[in-house]
């Protein structure tokens, strides 16, 4: 049985860590790499020369234009195209950044090669690519047919704050309620979406339009 071909571009800065990349990923039968870009403009250029491209993978800080730029322009001009970041930043700021700009998932460079193509699949197969780094029980709840856990609307106001660089006792000023409240709502909502960090609650809060961007 042949495999599909999954058609990718690849955009970083980096050109030895791009070409030995796309030299890496060219080595798998199912993987065709149409182009390489530079950055977001030179990606825009590209782009219009291979229109049936289905994922890029994205690299976040580049020149002229970076990758949250870049991934905000594919999903308002070429929202049937996914996007997959591939950085070395592995804090949670880069993470939720690439995410409320509409990437499907997040890798780090170091990634393997093996991994990275299954994480290639899974994004173009499902739209997005959960691994350790976007944690939760969100692969299947973004999925299933299931009853949405009950948020109070102060949980609901702590998620929306949760998307920002604000510290918790930072959300508790703001909020008008002491730091043990905010940690309150914040385990409440652990164990209603079976989700263990900061990071999960933003990106359950994202594909759930909890959040506004």
């Amino acid at each position: 049985m042949q495999t599909k071909s999954l058609s990718i571009g690849i955009v970083d800065d980096h050109t030895l860590f791009r070409s030995g990349l796309a030299n890496l990923l060219s080595e798998f039968e199912e993987i065709n790499v149409l182009f390489q870009a530079t950055n977001g403009i030179d990606m825009q250029k590209q782009i219009k020369n291979h229109p049936n491209v289905e994922l890029i993978l994205m690299d976040i800080n580049m020149p002229l234009m970076d990758g949250y730029a870049a991934t905000q322009f594919i999903k308002k001009e070429y929202p049937e195209i996914n996007v997959l970041a591939l950085s070395m930043f592995e804090d949670e700021k880069a993470i939720i950044g690439m995410l409320k700009a509409g990437a499907g998932g997040y890798m780090l460079k170091e990634s393997t090669p093996s991994d990275l193509v299954i994480a290639i699949r899974t994004t173009i197969e499902k739209g997005f690519f959960i691994n350790d780094m976007v944690s939760g029980r969100l692969l299947f709840s973004l999925k299933q047919d299931e009853p949405k856990p009950l948020i109070t609307e102060k949980e609901h106001t702590f998620l929306q704050y949760c998307s920002t660089e604000l510290t918790y006792r930072e959300i508790a000023d703001l909020m008008n309620i002491s730091p043990r409240t905010v940690d309150n709502y914040r385990e409440s909502l652990f164990a209603k979406l079976n989700i263990k960090t900061r990071t999960g609650l933003v990106v359950y809060g994202i594909k759930h339009n909890l959040i506004k961007i």
